[in-house]
């Protein structure tokens, strides 16, 4: 009798539910444009911003400040989920025209988050990808709206959620026909309570592994402390990721939002400078602006 083989591997991932998202229909990954940044294969991104946009001064100044450092894609909030209803909620549509004006200003593509199925046609209006949040990673409907549109969508691992679950809700968008997504570890909750949320690296290599789909890191949300960032970003980039979700912020200590975990512009230097010279020994390509001084 002829012996019958198996690939365990390769059997798991041909009959898996990740019928889109699975590694086997693209082998080789999958790597987005966004306005001339590429995102996946040998290329290493950094988005970095703001938690929330807080004024015209504040952002601009930001959003000048990182694009000179080499950042490719700015971050800020318009729509902020807080824990609290008397926290600050974003300044919403303003917010959004003042990201939009950051990007004509210094030719530099822009991620905001999105929270409501109502909110996706005035967010697609103004930003070049969509973030959804981790608190929103399971909300079907709004994974569904924006499977509709024809934006870059990166989506955000829940803070409770498996890799199982972030995958199949991937899903829902790609099953949408937009198939232009990323996904982002940030953290998921523990019992340690040292640190906002347990940065799980594990999480990088085992989604290369399972699907095409490039894979950031947001060691911001993932540590909740600023000078931890440095350090889990440059493990990032070790472990196989694709590029980075930042916060920076002018002033930290004034900040509206998120503060503590925010690095000051003179930090963010610092990092770019670290990571440049990190990426030549693991084999990644540090994409920065050409107006960069690193």
């Amino acid at each position: 009798m002829e012996k019958i083989t198996c690939n365990i591997d390769s059997y798991f991932l041909e009959s898996s539910s990740y019928k889109k998202a699975g590694r086997h229909n693209r082998p080789d990954g999958t790597v987005l444009n966004v306005s001339g940044v590429k995102i996946g294969g040998k290329g290493f991104v950094m988005m970095a911003g703001p938690c929330a946009v807080e004024s015209e001064q504040q952002l601009l100044s930001t959003a000048k400040a990182v694009h000179e450092k080499g950042a490719n894609i700015l971050r800020g909030g318009a729509f902020k989920p807080r824990s609290s209803p008397y926290s600050f909620q974003g300044l919403e549509e303003d917010g959004l025209k003042l990201l939009e004006e950051a990007r004509v200003k210094y030719g530099i593509p822009v991620i905001t988050e999105v929270m409501d199925t109502r909110q996706v046609e005035m967010v697609c209006k103004y930003a070049d990808i969509l973030q959804i949040g981790s608190r929103n990673m399971q909300n079907f409907p709004l994974l569904k709206e924006v499977g509709q549109c024809r934006k870059p969508v990166m989506l955000k691992r829940g803070m409770n959620a498996t890799l199982d679950e972030l995958l199949l809700a991937s899903e829902y968008i790609l099953n949408g026909g937009n198939e232009e997504v990323m996904l982002c570890e940030r953290g998921i909750r523990s019992f340690e309570t040292s640190y906002r949320n347990t940065m799980d690296l594990n999480a990088v290599p085992m989604l290369k592994q399972l699907t095409h789909l490039p894979v950031i890191v947001d060691p911001s949300h993932g540590t909740g402390h600023a000078w931890m960032v440095p350090h889990l970003a440059k493990a990032a980039m070790a472990v196989g990721a694709d590029g980075l979700l930042i916060e920076v912020h002018s002033d930290p200590q004034q900040a509206l939002c998120d503060g503590p975990q925010s690095l000051t512009i003179e930090q963010f230097g610092s990092l770019m400078i670290e990571l440049k010279a990190l990426s030549k020994a693991v084999g990644r390509n540090l994409i920065v602006t050409e107006t960069s001084i690193i």
